[in-house]
């Protein structure tokens, strides 16, 4: 008589094989479910003449959209405008890439009146966020208006 093997459930910290398995099944229900082939990275980086880090932005692009998921620029520079010329060139590769609309969540008390400085509309925040803080849904249209 054989044993039946039994489901498994396992509870651990990061997992970079089960991530990489999730976001490949993933990508081939979205693919089926949109039409849209699996998305493209995107980043941009600013480095001084040092070669050290100014800033940078990591976003993904899928579909037309582009949702963006890290921006920072380090203390010395914030009043640099490097916030702004990280944003515009990463809008302006999306474009490149076809994406009509832009997306991002910025905590309360990060930048969401940075992303409104540039056209981004609220559309939605989850509560809860550590310390009474919330996390704000921004929405941009990246079409060029005549």
């Amino acid at each position: 008589m054989t044993a039946v093997q039994k489901p498994v459930l396992a509870v651990g910290d990061g997992d970079a094989d089960l991530t990489a398995r999730l976001e490949g099944e993933l990508d081939a229900f979205n693919e089926a479910a949109t039409g849209h082939a699996a998305h493209g990275e995107l980043s941009v980086r600013a480095t001084d003449e040092d070669g050290e880090l100014i800033g940078g932005l990591t976003a993904w692009t899928w579909g037309g959209l582009c949702g963006i998921e890290l921006l920072w620029v380090r203390e010395s520079s914030r009043t640099d405008g490097w916030g702004a010329k990280l944003l515009r060139a990463a809008e302006a590769e999306a474009v490149r890439r076809g994406c009509d609309r832009v997306m991002v969540s910025s905590y309360t008390f990060q930048a969401p009146g940075f992303y409104r400085r540039h056209g981004y509309a609220e559309v939605g925040r989850v509560p809860g966020v550590p310390g009474g803080h919330e996390d704000v849904y921004l929405f941009k249209s990246l079409t060029v208006r005549a």
